[in-house]
């Protein structure tokens, strides 16, 4: 399964993707904005959004692609280890 990650902290990035290695998942983590996120996000079986540490601009672009390819989406207040932990124990069932 292929997981994009949009906001979170800069210093959790190596976290997310080895949590999310433990679910034999792919990972692409974005926490800042950069220019061309849209064309980067590419085509994820599920979309995380770590609400309380992005941009409404980032979350609407990241939503926008995810659309496009039927991505399940996930919108999660905290941006915690523990957080995408419950989150990929459901969705990885």
């Amino acid at each position: 399964m292929s997981v994009v990650i949009v906001g979170g902290h800069d210093r959790m990035v190596c976290q997310y993707k080895k949590i999310c290695k433990g679910y034999h998942c792919k990972a692409k983590v974005f926490t800042q904005m950069s220019g061309n996120l849209k064309d980067k996000i590419g085509t994820p079986d599920l979309l995380i959004l770590f609400t309380n540490t992005v941009s409404h601009k980032m979350v609407r672009c990241a939503v926008n692609e995810a659309e496009k390819c039927n991505a399940d989406i996930v919108r999660c207040h905290t941006s915690s280890g523990s957080a995408l932990n419950e989150i990929l124990e459901k969705a990885c069932r």
